[in-house]
């Protein structure tokens, strides 16, 4: 109650004039803000691959597959689980002073930047956020993910650990992917009743590894707010065209390896190998701005690809 009795009373200085519909209204267009860049690479594909996982069955998990109608129904809560755990990490992030600095170079559009709210108001909201993103996990599942997530997040934003070093970067953002990854398998898992089995594991640890070593292309488009913000980002630190070569090779490597492992036909080779390729070739051919943010649009539909191969792997049975 405390935490509530805070947060309307930061949400409503400035805005007295607004009726109650436009205050929602505006507030819940704020909160879109937050999270609209992470809806395609966190949200959405963090989602389908605990569909898929439960879809598998026991190409990854320990029993059979379970209705697909069933596993359907399950998405809204999982996809819930992700954003919910996802807001307050982004609030945290988005209201340094040196993100809001480098996102009115890059994403002037954010809500920080764009003066939709001020950095009090903005602590509110991420301190209820993640009062409710407990609370989810708790009725949900994925409370170890919570709270893994949320010691990511301090280590990320408040000790700058996304500023210092390219690699330790990357290595954030993987253990944040694989984190979501978990807590949203076990989101499923608890009411589709499945667990992960030895492959399953196997697999977790190899998505982790594409991401690690793909995951800066979302580095390319923000090239000049990072280095506004002094960051060591992988483009910044290899040079422009090496950091796609650092990109390219690995999405090309990534794209034979997983339908081998998953022991796939070689016609199943075909969806992974023609993204990965587009991919690949679009990340080193084209290198303006607006180009590395449609490429790596194609990054989070790749990643998608390859989170299907298990599926594509249990229907081949």
């Amino acid at each position: 109650m405390r935490q509530a009795r805070y947060l309307l009373r930061t949400l409503t200085k400035g805005v007295h004039r607004l009726s109650f519909s436009q205050f929602l209204s505006y507030h819940a267009y704020t909160i879109w803000l937050f999270t609209r860049s992470d809806l395609k690479s966190i949200v959405g594909p963090e989602t389908a691959f605990a569909v898929i996982c439960a879809l598998s069955g026991p190409v990854l998990t320990t029993g059979a597959a379970p209705p697909t109608l069933e596993t359907i129904k399950q998405t809204v809560e999982i996809a819930f689980w992700v954003w919910i755990n996802l807001l307050p990490l982004d609030i945290a992030n988005q209201r340094q002073p040196k993100a809001i600095e480098e996102d009115s170079i890059n994403k002037p559009w954010r809500a920080m930047p764009s003066k939709r709210l001020s950095c009090e108001q903005a602590r509110g909201l991420m301190l209820f956020s993640y009062v409710l993103a407990g609370l989810t996990s708790l009725c949900f599942g994925g409370w170890e993910c919570f709270i893994i997530l949320i010691l990511l997040g301090f280590h990320y934003n408040k000790l700058g650990g996304a500023d210092d070093s390219a690699i330790v970067r990357n290595l954030l953002n993987a253990a944040g992917f694989l984190t979501f990854a978990f807590g949203a398998s076990e989101v499923a898992s608890k009411n589709l009743r499945f667990s992960l089995n030895r492959v399953g594991y196997q697999w977790f640890f190899i998505v982790g590894a594409i991401v690690f070593s793909t995951i800066h292309a979302q580095d390319m488009e923000d090239q000049e707010g990072d280095s506004a913000r002094g960051r060591r980002t992988a483009p910044l630190v290899l040079g422009d065209m090496c950091a796609r070569w650092t990109i390219a090779i690995p999405v090309v490597f990534w794209s034979f390896f997983c339908p081998y492992f998953m022991g796939l036909l070689l016609v199943a080779y075909a969806p992974s190998v023609l993204m990965g390729g587009i991919l690949a070739y679009r990340i080193v051919r084209y290198r303006t701005v607006a180009a590395d943010k449609r490429t790596f649009g194609i990054w989070n539909l790749w990643i998608v690809t390859i989170y299907l191969l298990p599926l594509i792997k249990r229907l081949s049975l």
